[in-house]
Formats: structure tokens, sequence, C-alpha cells
């Protein structure tokens, strides 16, 4: 925290609701200090350019980027920012894209004053904090790890690792000796047996096992 005890505190959300209410609640919190509230990320970056921000209340819907890439370039440009997620959003694969980009915590905007309060003095001190309701859903396993590891064939591993290099049906059939038609038998099994409906899922899931 700062030496004079006061911190800085921006509110990026283009709800003048949640910006009011946010404000209000802080109000009695004689050490904060809200540097400024802002509606879209672009307006937010010109300030903290020239502004110090000690944390920073974002959410993800913004009008003109979305937060989880806002985020990644708050932490570039000012790294000793916290960034603080406040948000609707309860989708486990964005809380932790928003963490591998930098952020201090999550909080969902149902979380009580006394959850905001506490997660702001936690992610000051260096923590990584959580409204209960986020911590819950953090501790819920994804549907890749509940799936679990497909077991694949051998041929199904070579096209598989075909496919995340970015080689087509028809590269893969010259490449293996085998017909397009075959390729595409098992393109269908691999998309099968990780229950995916697209090659960017695949590959995505293919990743997190490290099978590619």
């Amino acid at each position: 925290m700062l030496q004079d005890n006061s911190i800085t505190l921006a509110i990026v959300d283009d709800h003048p609701v949640v910006m009011e209410g946010v404000q209000k609640l802080l109000e009695s919190k004689k050490h904060i200090q809200v540097a400024g509230c802002f509606t879209t990320g672009a307006d937010f970056m010109a300030f903290i350019k020239s502004n110090k921000v000690d944390i920073v209340l974002l959410d993800i819907s913004l009008p003109d980027v979305s937060g989880i890439d806002l985020c990644k370039d708050i932490k570039a440009l000012s790294p000793a920012t916290c960034v603080l997620v406040l948000s609707n959003h309860s989708e486990r694969s964005i809380i932790m894209q928003m963490l591998q980009n930098g952020a201090s915590g999550y909080l969902l905007k149902n979380a009580s004053a006394a959850e905001l309060t506490n997660s702001i003095n936690e992610a000051l001190e260096g923590q990584i904090t959580f409204s209960r309701e986020v911590k819950e859903i953090i501790a819920r396993p994804s549907a890749s790890a509940l799936r679990g590891i497909p077991q694949l064939t051998r041929r199904e591993k070579e096209i598989l690792h075909l496919i995340s290099e970015g080689v087509t049906t028809a590269g893969i059939a010259v490449q293996l000796s085998l017909s397009p038609l075959t390729i595409e038998t098992h393109r269908r099994n691999l998309l099968q047996k990780f229950d995916v409906k697209n090659v960017a899922a695949l590959i995505k899931i293919a990743v997190q096992q490290g099978l590619v």
C-alpha cells in the first residue's frame, strides 16, 4: 500500500448503476480515493499513462474492447496496478484466462460489500482473491478434466499432430500415403473422442492435455 495509506482506485465499467453503487460503497473507506470512472478501455488506458492507479475494478464486457485483452494491456503498461475483475461472467474458462493475463482477483457483481472491500485489501497485499461464488466455480473441475484423456491409436496421434500443425486433409493424406477419405474418417473419430464440434476446439483440448 502507499506510504500515506491512501489508495487510488479506478472503475472501468459501462454500467452507470454499477459505477455509482461501487463509488457509494467506497465513500466510507477514507483510505480509498476513486481516481476516476471510465466506460471504455481506451479512456482508461489514456488515463493510466499519466496517472498512478493502485487498483482498477474491471468489467469484461466493454463497448470497445474485451476486459480479457484490456487486463493484459494494463499489466504491460503498469505492472504495479492491481486488476480486480468485477463481472457478471461466471464461466470458469474466462476466470482462468483473466488470471493468466495478470488479474489479481475475480468477483461476480452479486458479491457482498464486505467481499469487495476484503478483496481490494487482499489484492493490494499481493494475494490472488475471489468472491465466495468464484471460489466454488474454480473448485469445480473443467469439462475437459472430467472427460479425461481419450485413448488414441498411433495413427490418430499422428493425424492429431499434423492437424495441430495446420496440415490440410489432402496434405496429411499425401504424407501418410492414405486416401483423403480415410483421413476424414480419422478426423471425425478424433472430434467424437474429444467430444468437440470443430478442429479449433480439438486442438485447444489436445494442447491442454499435453497431446500436441
